[in-house]
């Protein structure tokens, strides 16, 4: 089922797409950030990919339980947009051979990945309100504070010592 076709006739069924792709999107990266945080060299870059890899494991759950709460079949349908993501970090992190600028170009990669997040959790919590399930929205908005909360941690990373290290 591709987006916008014939199979996605209405809001509910645009709802149950999007939890199905960032489904799949939350799957990858529990599988990415083990690897993100093996190949970083900065201590507390390498402690955030393995703290935010536990909280992505309840981002899992909790969709499930979103699935569940909706009376929709809990599946995962492919999303090239994170699979892109992914694709290019590992691309990007094969090219760079100083550690410090590594370490900058991971905290890039995770960035492109929490914004595609935030970007998915925001519209799935807006159509939960529309579709009337503010129980659903309730759980999914759970896991938009900690995508931002990340995100802000790697901004900060970047901006304290990383980007710093890796320009000198």
């Amino acid at each position: 089922m591709g987006l916008f076709t014939k199979d996605i006739k209405t809001m509910n069924d645009l709802f149950v797409h999007q939890l199905q792709d960032i489904y799949y999107a939350e799957q990858q990266l529990t599988k990415a950030l083990p690897k993100m945080a093996d190949k970083a060299t900065d201590p507390q870059l390498k402690k955030g990919f393995l703290t935010h890899l536990e909280e992505t494991k309840q981002h899992v759950k909790r969709l499930e339980e979103v699935f569940k709460m909706h009376g929709a079949q809990v599946k995962a349908v492919d999303c090239p947009a994170i699979d892109g993501i992914i694709e290019e970090a590992d691309e990007t992190a094969g090219e760079v051979a100083d550690k410090a600028v590594l370490d900058a170009a991971l905290i890039n990669a995770a960035q492109a990945a929490e914004h595609y997040e935030i970007v998915r959790y925001g519209s799935l919590i807006a159509w939960a309100k529309q579709l009337g399930r503010s129980d659903c929205a309730a759980v999914l908005a759970k896991t938009l504070e900690e995508e931002k909360a990340t995100d802000k941690k790697l901004t900060a990373l970047a901006e304290s010592k990383v980007n710093l290290r890796a320009a000198s």
